[in-house]
């Protein structure tokens, strides 16, 4: 089996929870290091799947790579080759297949409820209202002939699906490590905490449960993610 390719494009923000699954069922992976300068392949061929993570920059910078990744996405779904994207890939998925990208109203940072639209586009059927994980202060339009599948309160598109493709808002990858790591750079983001906006105190208030919770949807979405893979 081809590897999935993982798209990082900031050394803070790697696979996590995704690449961990992946492996307990021995699906085969590769990091792209963008970050690092590495270059973004031209076609999908070689790759069972195509997965891209999150990043504190915004697809519509004036970045050197970000054109080559809205390709390769577009060629990895004409030719049927699954793509999910995290935060700033669902983002880049949404553009490269037609929608916008704009500031949300507010930012929403730390853990937030995230609640299925009808069953899910049929990935989350019967899945009750959960809380993910968030920081982002962008959001994308649903892309023409997608289904929007997940919604919160501070921000309406949350997922979406096209056939075996995923783009997700939310942050369903995180881990406790990951939290701790982003959190360093909470006073950078000038927020003022709210409704849709945590301090850290608050993120690490029962986190192993919430942790755990988000992971049995991760568990679906990844799980109905893979069974697309190029095998």
């Amino acid at each position: 089996m081809d590897p999935v390719a993982i798209f990082r494009h900031s050394p803070g923000e790697g696979p996590a929870y995704f690449a961990t699954f992946l492996e307990a069922r021995s699906v085969p992976w590769t990091l792209v290091r963008v970050d690092e300068g590495e270059p973004v392949p031209e076609s999908p061929a070689g790759y069972s799947g195509l997965g891209f993570m999150g990043g504190p920059m915004s697809v519509n910078d004036d970045l050197p790579w970000i054109p080559g990744a809205l390709a390769l996405i577009r060629r990895a779904v004409a030719d049927g080759v699954p793509v999910i994207g995290h935060c700033l890939g669902g983002q880049l998925m949404a553009k490269a297949l037609g929608g916008r990208v704009t500031r949300n109203p507010v930012k929403e940072i730390g853990w937030g409820t995230v609640a299925t639209v009808g069953d899910g586009g049929g990935w989350l059927p019967d899945t009750a209202p959960f809380e993910a994980f968030h920081w982002h202060g962008e959001t994308f339009a649903i892309p023409d002939g997608a289904t929007r599948i997940l919604e919160s309160r501070f921000c309406p598109n949350q997922a979406f699906v096209l056939g075996p493709h995923l783009g997700m808002q939310c942050h369903v990858e995180m881990t406790e490590a990951l939290i701790r790591l982003w959190n360093r750079q909470w006073a950078a983001e000038s927020a003022t905490p709210s409704d849709s906006v945590q301090t850290p105190e608050q993120m690490y208030g029962d986190m192993a449960a919430r942790i755990a919770a988000m992971r049995a949807v991760a568990d679906r979405l990844y799980g109905r993610w893979v069974e697309g893979l190029r095998r």
